[in-house]
């Protein structure tokens, strides 16, 4: 497999649609590893822009709680309660005993909780939305195919507000 000078696998240029779509994924997660790396605690809890509380280590909590959703929830239809309790249960909110350690090994185990999930699936098996999202989409059901192309476009807008947050706490940019 082929990595970027930092690391992060390179999706193949010819692949299958499957292999396509975890590759695409997998690149988008090790990118917002990528922008945690190298900054303190205080750091990652930088908000970015007033009136927005957003911070970096908010957004790998709010990553985990996406994994947990899509691939426990509405895939496997698995019951399990939110990974974070506190804020409304979306991520966002910051404990003061919870750093990015803790924050990146939860975010791991819901990552590979849905590949181990997801791994003799094919793309057209289906998963069941809440009601609640099935408003938003317009159907109870969801293809394995269109939860990973939804999980590559949750990743690549959060990593968009990475890229702006490590900016600017320390001015690094880039991909």
């Amino acid at each position: 497999m082929r990595t970027t000078p930092d690391g992060r696998p390179v999706p193949p240029p010819h692949a299958d649609e499957r292999t396509m779509l975890e590759s695409w994924l997998d690149f988008h997660r090790e990118t917002l590893a990528l922008k945690c790396a190298g900054l303190d605690d205080d750091r990652l809890r930088v908000a970015s822009v007033a009136p927005s509380p957003m911070t970096l280590l908010g957004l790998v909590q709010h990553l985990a709680e996406v994994e947990r959703n899509w691939f426990q929830r509405v895939f496997a239809g698995r019951a399990v309660p939110q990974v974070y309790e506190d804020g409304g249960g979306d991520g966002f909110a910051l404990a003061a005993d919870r750093g990015i350690e803790e924050a990146l090994a939860t975010w791991r185990a819901e990552v590979a909780r849905g590949r181990e999930l997801i791994a003799g699936a094919s793309l057209d098996d289906s998963g069941s939305l809440s009601e609640e999202e099935a408003r938003h989409v317009g159907d109870q059901g969801v293809s394995l195919r269109w939860i990973l192309v939804h999980m590559i476009e949750e990743y690549a807008r959060h990593n968009g507000h990475a890229d702006m947050l490590r900016e600017r706490i320390d001015g690094v940019t880039g991909a």
